[in-house]
């Protein structure tokens, strides 16, 4: 960059969408992903230049960014674009709890708000051990987090984290350092197995829908389905590795496995 901190920002995922407007630097962004939900106020203010694995190259090169923010491998091909124009680019890649805790000190600190994201992290911090260190009942309650249907794939890292801080045990723990969705499918078989007391689905933007899940093949004895504890976490709060997820998506998580409890 020539100009710190940068002036004229880019984000195209949401998590550094939101990350920004906690900092009180949302000035700064001057076009974001189509997925931006969060604040509310995103929708209306900042235009839109890119999808997940696809952006709108020149759009984007018009808005003159000084930098532009991206995730993971699966935007290796909008970051070379934009390499190859001349654009600075950060790379986040963060999969777990302390990943994305990372990523807001590293973003505060590429914007010249460094205390401010550190008072920011630690109060993620201070919350994250405030839940984890809630009594709850025994036995805790097995959970399955299916983040697609077809195929099965089973919870990235932080999701798998989130439960466990929820109070739950996630029935699938081995699966959760697996960057790629495809080293993270399951079978059906596996599932009844484990026999999960409660599932959660969030199916990457695609509305769940519960009576699939109870139709599927030997199911029905399922604890989780006979006892009518499937329940939908939205995507945007709880597959993008950011605040939103250790926030909404954490209560979500919270209010599903411990709704019955007295």
């Amino acid at each position: 960059m020539r100009d710190f901190p940068p002036r004229r920002i880019v984000c195209l995922t949401e998590e550094t969408v939101e990350t920004l407007y906690l900092l009180g630097e949302q000035d700064r962004i001057v076009g974001v992903s189509g997925y931006a939900v969060r604040p509310p106020q995103v929708r209306r203010e900042k235009p839109r230049v890119s999808a997940f694995i696809s952006a709108d190259i020149p759009k984007v090169l018009a808005l003159e960014p000084d930098l532009v923010l991206a995730f993971s491998d699966l935007q290796a091909g909008i970051v070379a674009d934009l390499v190859r124009a001349g654009i600075n680019v950060h790379v986040f890649n963060q999969r777990d709890i302390a990943g994305i805790l990372a990523m807001i000190r590293t973003l505060g600190a590429l914007v010249g708000a460094a205390a401010r994201a550190e008072d920011l992290a630690q109060g993620f911090e201070r919350r994250l051990a405030a839940i984890a260190a809630t009594p709850r009942p025994s036995p805790r309650p097995k959970v399955y987090f299916e983040e697609w249907d077809d195929p099965l794939i089973s919870g990235i890292g932080w999701v798998s984290e989130l439960i466990e801080v929820a109070g739950g045990v996630d029935v699938f723990p081995e699966l959760r350092h697996r960057q790629a969705a495809k080293d993270r499918i399951v079978t059906a078989e596996a599932v009844r197995e484990a026999a999960p007391d409660v599932i959660l689905a969030s199916w990457c933007g695609k509305k769940v829908v519960p009576a699939r899940i109870r139709q599927r093949d030997g199911w029905s004895e399922i604890p989780a389905v006979r006892d009518d504890r499937i329940v939908e976490i939205k995507s945007p709060i709880i597959l993008q590795p950011g605040p939103a997820a250790l926030t909404d998506g954490l209560d979500a998580i919270v209010a599903a496995l411990w709704r019955k409890c007295p």
